[in-house]
């Protein structure tokens, strides 16, 4: 018996160094890549003035997500905070935060390639939703950002922990999204298809759904997200999907949180605070793309 517990406590003291040998080989390679200097071309589109323009642009920071992550008046907010896997804020976008700071420059720079002022990426900022933002909506939110009040918030400094890094280097974390844009793209952006209730124009929305939904639209764990968090819904006519939505009931959840049958969505996770804003040309622009996609089953995991 002696000895079996010998062996027994050399399996658990093996494991334990392995464990630290994983986590510090992990926090090594990802402190490397964080520190990466990316130098990309930033062209900075007409900003107009006119109030409709600054109207035009709090309904894309609205319906884009950004009030999700930096709160609904842009001065910052945490969304992410667990001790073992990060703590992720979205930046004081005020003229109090460090948001005065920055010139138009500095946040096309972010919002289309997620690089920071000092060519570092930004943390888990969904700049690969974004790079394809045409230069009209990239104008009028930046009108927007100009107009915004000034807001004394001071959010947590962002912290990356021990599962997060190691998801990361397994290539399960989107931490930085300056390696994953394409920076010829987000340089010189399309235009976006005509306004209106196309399929078109749903796909160009939609590229914001695509972060938690994935880009085939399948659903499943939102990458970069702690375990405990439920998965995102199949968006396509596939199993588990929207087959049997009609529009009005895809209206209804997304301006609601109410699915058909009465189930209530999870709205801590479904941030319906941001798709309430969208038009009803705009939703009828989404469920019209959605509805023209390849059905796919729900993905799990």
């Amino acid at each position: 018996m002696r000895k079996a517990w010998k062996w027994l406590g050399r399996l658990v003291a093996g494991v334990v160094v392995l464990l630290l040998v994983v986590l510090a080989t992990a926090y090594g390679l990802s402190e490397r890549r964080m520190a990466k200097v990316y130098h990309v071309d930033v062209l900075v589109p007409p900003v107009p003035t006119n109030a409709t323009a600054v109207a035009r642009g709090a309904h894309v920071a609205q319906t884009r997500g950004c009030i999700d992550c930096h709160g609904h008046d842009l001065a910052g907010a945490t969304f992410i905070d667990d001790p073992m896997f990060a703590r992720f804020s979205g930046t004081n976008l005020t003229a109090a935060g460090p948001g005065g700071q920055l010139t138009d420059t500095d946040r096309v720079r972010a919002i289309r390639h997620g690089v920071a002022p000092d060519g570092r990426s930004l943390l888990f900022m969904p700049a690969q939703d974004f790079s394809g933002l045409s230069d009209a909506d990239m104008g009028d939110l930046l009108a927007y950002l100009h107009s915004i009040p000034a807001v004394q918030h001071v959010t947590p400094t962002n912290r990356v922990g021990p599962i997060a890094r190691v998801l990361f280097e397994l290539g399960q974390m989107p931490l930085l999204p300056a390696e994953i844009v394409d920076h010829a793209v987000a340089a010189k952006p399309a235009q976006a298809p005509p306004v209106g209730p196309t399929a078109a124009y749903g796909g160009y929305l939609a590229t914001s759904c695509a972060g938690c939904h994935h880009e085939d639209f399948a659903g499943g764990h939102v990458s970069g997200t702690p375990a405990s968090w439920p998965d995102a819904a199949n968006l396509t006519t596939g199993a588990g999907g929207l087959a049997d939505w009609s529009e009005a009931d895809f209206r209804t959840a997304l301006r609601d949180g109410v699915a058909p049958g009465g189930r209530k969505l999870q709205t801590d996770y479904m941030p319906v605070r941001v798709t309430r804003n969208f038009s009803d040309e705009e939703i009828s622009a989404l469920y019209a793309y959605l509805r023209s996609l390849p059905a796919r089953p729900q993905r799990h995991g």
